[in-house]
């Protein structure tokens, strides 16, 4: 029985990276876990959604939308959020090797 990676599980039902599906797949997956750590989050504090909706300026139903990885947001909304949770959010951002074009 052959063994695989689960990159390359990946890479045949959704997609090489850089390809659409793969894009949109990493980027589900990425809100996916933001959703989550912010419930969490908010849990650990014992605030309701509407108290934290209310810190950050934006409705109740805006936080169960962000929660239920519905919609889109703004990282200004996340870094908000996170702010108000009293958490700090470490970026770690990496430029891709640039394909060098040969000289004719």
């Amino acid at each position: 029985m052959k063994v695989y990676t689960l990159d390359e599980v990946i890479d045949k039902h959704i997609g090489k990276r850089g390809t659409p599906n793969r894009e949109q797949f990493e980027y589900e997956l990425e809100m996916s876990i933001i959703s989550e750590l912010i419930k969490e989050m908010r849990k650990k504090r014992k605030l309701t959604q509407g108290q934290l909706g209310k810190k950050i300026g934006v409705q109740k139903a805006q936080i169960s939308k962000i929660e239920n990885g519905e919609g889109n947001v703004t990282i200004g909304t996340v870094i908000r959020i996170f702010g108000a949770l009293d958490a700090r959010m470490v970026f770690d951002v990496k430029l891709n090797k640039k394909k060098r074009k040969r000289a004719a």
